[in-house]
């Protein structure tokens, strides 16, 4: 940036939780937009846990990604259905081989002006399926990185258990917001 320039990049973000943080930071952080990615533990009863209290279920944390974005080139909207179209929001306490309360789905926000997005994008989400979504929409009460090692877990191992498809990971395409306004019933 040259001086006098201004930086007008839109900074924006929101915590996601879809099962074993590996594979969903790994699909997320591709795409376009997203500045950062962490894989940490959110809403939990016990402050900073570890990810061996987190696994015995007694924190109610859940296993979730927290996804820096600039909102000038991603929107939530599309966030949001990137995220759907990698996690199954039917079922509870699960995804892939993954099971507990700590592998349940959620979107959690800190910015109560994302709330009418989050709501217009699960709407849409539960008109693909015949049974409700368990996919939790709650205020983030805190939030805490994960450890080191599970940082970019599936870069530093490739061949590491993800419940996603890599087809899905290196090969999603965004849909417009202008597709997404058809199908939220907003477009013509």
């Amino acid at each position: 940036m040259q001086s006098g320039e201004v930086n007008r990049q839109r900074t924006a973000s929101i915590i996601l939780a879809g099962g074993c943080f590996w594979g969903l930071q790994a699909f997320l952080r591709r795409l376009p937009g997203v500045l950062e990615t962490e894989a940490g533990y959110a809403n939990s009863l016990v402050p900073a846990p570890t990810y061996e209290q987190v696994c015995s279920q007694r924190t109610h944390a859940v296993e979730a990604v927290k996804v820096v974005y600039d909102s000038d080139i991603l929107t939530l909207r599309q966030l949001l259905d990137a995220y759907f179209a990698v996690i199954d929001p039917t079922v509870v306490n699960r995804q892939g081989n993954d099971t507990g309360t700590n592998y349940r789905t959620g979107i959690y926000y800190s910015d109560p002006a994302d709330l009418p997005v989050i709501q217009t994008a699960v709407k849409t989400e539960e008109r693909r399926y015949v049974h409700p979504l368990a996919t939790e929409v709650l205020p983030l009460k805190n939030y805490y990185p994960a450890e080191g090692y599970h940082q970019d877990y599936l870069e530093v191992h490739p061949g590491g258990y993800c419940h996603i498809s890599p087809v899905l990971i290196h090969g999603f395409r965004l849909k417009s917001p202008e597709e997404l306004a058809k199908e939220d019933g907003n477009g013509q």
